[in-house]
């Protein structure tokens, strides 16, 4: 696979990552154990917030392989 393809993919994987934290996340948001805390809601959103990372580091390595070299047989 190019290196082309494989930024092109993704680019399309990091944005379903995205789309489903964030939507997951403002799900989890409204627990009552979290809305009732203005404290709970800062970390819990700052957590959250931070926490995609961790996921889109393997697609974004990925995304950055050079292309294996052509064999000339």
């Amino acid at each position: 696979m190019t290196i082309r393809t494989r930024k092109f993919l993704g680019t399309i994987l990091l944005l379903m990552l995205a789309t489903v934290w964030a939507l997951l996340g403002m799900a989890l948001a409204q627990m009552p154990w979290i809305a009732e805390s203005g404290w709970r809601q800062a970390i819990y959103y700052v957590v959250v917030g931070m926490g995609w990372v961790l996921p889109a580091m393997p697609i974004v390595s990925w995304m950055q392989r050079p292309d294996r070299a052509k064999s000339s047989s």
